[in-house]
């Protein structure tokens, strides 16, 4: 007798996703701040991670997309490129 096996993959409903600037006018820790305030502004659940020195700020966003992200980075007064 052959038994038949069924093999299911739990997949996550949420999608990891990264979204990461190149910000050269952010040269403090102030600026880290503000960028951070800002992120979170436009997405409270968001993960922020900036690195000062690599002038880099890595998002986890969990509502917001990445264009919204830019835009408040920009409107605190930094210059996001995206990477």
């Amino acid at each position: 007798m052959v038994s038949s096996l069924k093999l299911t993959a739990h997949i996550p409903k949420e999608r990891f996703m990264l979204v990461v600037f190149k910000v050269e006018d952010m040269t403090c820790g102030h600026c880290a701040s503000a960028i951070t305030r800002a992120v979170k502004e436009a997405d409270k659940d968001a993960r922020v991670v900036v690195d000062v020195a690599a002038h880099r700020v890595e998002v986890e966003p969990k509502a917001a997309d990445a264009k919204a992200l830019q835009q408040a980075i920009s409107e605190a007064g930094y210059t996001p490129v995206p990477v």
